[in-house]
């Protein structure tokens, strides 16, 4: 059980105490928590409260640079808890860059579904990081023995003072890019005999679909309100501010599903960096 803290009275301040919370199953109870009051009225009102410049992380793993992380395996018993572990950290980070949002960008003044779309984002991606930590469980590891890489909360950094750049680079390209991985590693664990995993990773897969309409929906929406064309200022976005590459291949039916056009992505914007 999480320690106990004033109850929030504000959903800005709720983002807070989840993101001020190190412990990754403290930080699944207060989202759902939190998720349910806001859902219901008891939390109503949004409130002013800015979250810290990073969450608050336990003492394990140990976060390395991307570029510092060890190959995984991609076999064996080791393997498997290597790429589930690679996994829960990444949707742990999730439930915060969700939270992130409800409270960094207060200032542009969106409409109260923008608010419910991230609240529904932090629930899905906290049970997501539930079910990958109760599957390390049955294969005798938990999440914290093995390094992690801070890709993720660096690249929240980089995207602290533009909500468009946020929209843009985590749900339109990092989960995006998740849509297009996500059937090649259900297809792995169906083929090593783990049905279990595999459908962990499809529901995961299934439910993120939602979350990169949210990132395209809300996306529109921002440039729409300041006279932007959308496709054409992600594209600025991903060649200008983006350091790695979208590349094929891309899951277009779940892409499109979430309402992502083929624009955004394809053909001329796959070139390399130079």
């Amino acid at each position: 059980m999480y320690s106990s803290a004033p109850s929030p009275e504000t959903l800005t301040e709720a983002a807070c105490q989840v993101l001020s919370e190190p412990d990754p199953t403290a930080k699944v109870e207060r989202t759902r928590s939190y998720a349910r009051a806001w859902a219901s009225g008891e939390i109503s009102e949004i409130g002013e409260l800015l979250p810290p410049d990073r969450p608050a992380r336990p003492n394990t793993p140990e976060l390395k640079h991307p570029t510092e992380m060890p190959r995984r395996r991609k076999s064996g018993i080791q393997g498997k808890r290597a790429f589930i572990h690679a996994i829960a950290h990444i949707e742990l980070n999730a439930i915060d860059l969700a939270w992130d949002i409800v409270c960094r960008f207060i200032h542009e003044d969106m409409p109260i579904s923008f608010y419910n779309d991230w609240v529904g984002v932090a629930l899905d991606e906290a049970e997501h990081f539930a079910m990958l930590a109760a599957r390390l469980d049955d294969l005798d590891a938990a999440y914290g023995n093995m390094a992690a890489h801070d890709g993720l909360w660096e690249a929240a950094l980089k995207s602290k003072d533009d909500l468009a750049y946020r929209l843009a680079l985590v749900p339109m390209i990092l989960e995006a890019r998740g849509l297009d991985t996500t059937p090649a590693a259900v297809q792995r664990f169906k083929e090593a005999d783990d049905p279990k995993t595999a459908a962990i990773l499809d529901q995961i897969g299934t439910e993120e679909i939602p979350h990169v309409a949210a990132g395209v929906r809300w996306f529109e929406f921002l440039c729409n309100r300041r006279a932007d064309e959308p496709i054409a200022t992600f594209r600025k976005i991903v060649t200008t501010q983006y350091k790695g590459r979208i590349i094929p291949p891309f899951n277009t039916q779940a892409r499109t599903a979430a309402g992502m056009d083929e624009a955004y992505y394809q053909p001329d914007i796959l070139l390399p960096k130079t």
